[in-house]
């Protein structure tokens, strides 16, 4: 069972391995088995949310932004049952839904933090929502600052914070709320079987993320700055963005850190076993 850790804890972990030159690597896991070789693997975070798990079960993670499951208890169960107990000594983190108007997110968080988890995210986020659907929650109360208090009452819990922010404005106003990671959000992923097509490229996305990243370490420069989405697939293209952007601490990963490998190894695995003739 995976242990749990102080917010200061993961802090420090984290700002040694900035320190010694290797960049955050936080993965982003629907099952335990890809949690389990994830921290093989040497990740410094582990997340799970209701957009991984529907990934994992051969969906787009964009089916999570869909009224088909409770998010928040989905990932009570997720981490409970499945997550936590396979990871050992890698901090894991609860995402969550904090516009959810059907519950007091600081009972909620009570709730997360005794199942084990150690910081939570705002995943899935409304920072990922556009034009007049997003104009019609924040009208009718479900805002993206319902998701940055949420992170302020984490970070007044003592667990550790990050958040989605897909523009300037509203990674400043996670700073402000006291989060200790901001992860620049190009949106839904290319690549693999099901990724999206006219996403943000590699050098759109080095000027967004660069955007955001001076915008935090402006105003806080303790605050770790990682990216998330887009064109980016591979650690070559991370390698590259990493190159272009002074400040950016890491890359978290979702389907390139478990729908991509799945996919390959597991397609190649069953060529391989039909590719065996039979004797006579």
């Amino acid at each position: 069972m995976a242990r749990v850790f102080e917010r200061n804890e993961i802090v420090e972990r984290l700002r040694k391995e900035v320190g010694a030159g290797r960049p955050l690597f936080n993965a982003l896991v629907g099952s335990g088995i890809t949690a389990k070789f994830a921290e093989a693997g040497g990740a410094d975070l582990i997340t799970t949310h209701n957009l991984a798990y529907y990934r994992m079960q051969g969906l787009s993670s964009m089916a999570g932004y869909l009224p088909i499951g409770d998010a928040n208890a989905l990932v009570l169960d997720l981490g409970e049952r499945a997550i936590l107990p396979a990871v050992r000594d890698t901090p894991v983190i609860a995402g969550l839904l904090g516009a959810d108007p059907t519950r007091d997110m600081a009972r909620h968080l009570e709730k997360v933090a005794a199942v084990g988890y150690s910081g939570v995210m705002n995943c899935p986020t409304i920072a990922l929502i556009d034009g007049k659907f997003r104009r019609d929650l924040e009208e009718t109360g479900m805002t993206f600052r319902k998701e940055v208090e949420m992170i302020r009452l984490a970070h007044a819990r003592g667990l550790f914070t990050k958040a989605f922010a897909s523009t300037a404005e509203e990674a400043l106003l996670m700073v402000e709320a006291g989060v200790d990671n901001v992860i620049a959000h190009l949106g839904n992923s290319s690549g693999g079987s099901i990724g999206s097509r006219g996403v943000v490229g590699l050098d759109e996305g080095a000027e967004r993320i660069g955007a955001i990243c001076r915008t935090v370490k402006r105003a806080r420069a303790d605050v770790f700055v990682t990216c998330h989405g887009g064109a980016m697939e591979t650690p070559e293209h991370v390698r590259a963005i990493l190159a272009r952007v002074p400040g950016l601490d890491g890359y978290v990963g979702g389907s390139s850190a478990e729908r991509f490998p799945v996919e390959e190894s597991v397609t190649a695995a069953a060529r391989a076993f039909k590719a065996i003739p039979l004797r006579g």
